[in-house]
């Protein structure tokens, strides 16, 4: 925290472990800034994804970090072209990444800025090894990014879109998932064996702040899909509370309703971050999934 100079990476064996050091991310990391004006540009790195390895090494509370967020959930910041201002004006930064070259840009960005921000990075460990958690050489130093779908380019991405080849306008997409994390991927694979092509996915990989302006394209690109937030979490932990609040504000800024219109698709509330058994996580895995690609409307 002393040297604005170095990119320092503090990373924890599992997330869930970070809870023994709360005391310095309430101290220093949330609030150092606007207590002391002191500036850090500390990289906190913690494993975070259910795999069904219990409830000590499943979450890294990232509820926690993102309600101690000083963002406004009612008010759509300035969206500058270089979002320089809506940064700065927040206490940190949380991410979600889910490709090697966003977890790249994503530190690269921690230095190469004339500021500094804290970073709080959710990193799932199961996606070291997932087939389909790859990225092109070109998205790490080309301008002009991989000439394939999405260009990645040089630049951190808060919001991949749907990897589906749509048009800029697709009327037809009856529902609009947006997710965070490794769970794209399960999402995903189902949506492959359902056949949805009705259906849109995109990955909210940077929490906070939040991504207004990328949201409000994404509602526009699809103005027929019913908007629904998937999370592994249960529903009083993840992203859900503070993402639900945000979305309403730009769902309502486009005239797509309200909060009130936000679907929820995840595990119900729960005491324990997981549950203990490895046969009830696949259940509960599987039927999250299942949900979020249903035929009929989500209840």
């Amino acid at each position: 925290m002393e040297n604005p100079n170095s990119l320092v990476l503090w990373e924890a064996q599992f997330g869930d472990f970070a809870n023994g050091a709360q005391v310095i991310f309430d101290q220093f990391l949330s609030s150092g800034e606007a207590k002391w004006l002191r500036q850090t540009g500390l990289v906190v790195l913690l494993p975070h994804g259910y795999d069904g390895q219990g409830p000590e090494h499943s979450s890294a509370r990232l509820e926690r970090f993102l309600q101690m967020s000083d963002d406004n959930p009612y008010v759509i910041p300035e969206m500058d072209p270089t979002l320089r201002k809506q940064i700065q004006e927040c206490n940190w930064q949380v991410v979600n990444v889910t490709t090697p070259a966003n977890y790249f840009h994503v530190l690269r960005r921690q230095i190469h800025r004339e500021f500094r921000k804290p970073l709080i990075v959710m990193s799932p460990k199961n996606l070291l090894r997932h087939k389909d958690c790859k990225s092109n050489l070109s998205e790490f130093d080309d301008v002009q990014g991989h000439p394939g779908f999405d260009k990645q380019g040089t630049r951190f991405k808060r919001l991949i879109k749907d990897q589906n080849d749509h048009s800029d306008l697709e009327e037809g997409i009856r529902r609009l998932i947006l997710c965070s994390g490794k769970v794209y991927y399960e999402l995903d694979e189902e949506r492959k064996k359902v056949n949805g092509k009705d259906i849109a996915i995109c990955r909210v990989e940077q929490l906070c702040p939040f991504p207004y302006d990328l949201i409000q394209r994404e509602l526009k690109r699809y103005p027929n899909g019913e908007v629904v937030w998937c999370q592994e979490e249960p529903m009083n932990m993840g992203a859900y509370n503070y993402i639900a609040p945000r979305l309403g504000t730009a769902m309502k800024a486009l005239g797509r309703g309200t909060v009130e219109d936000i679907k929820y698709v995840g595990r119900a509330p729960s005491a324990a971050t997981a549950t203990g058994f490895y046969q009830v996580h696949v259940k509960e895995q599987t039927e999250l999934v299942q949900k979020a690609m249903q035929l009929d409307p989500v209840n």
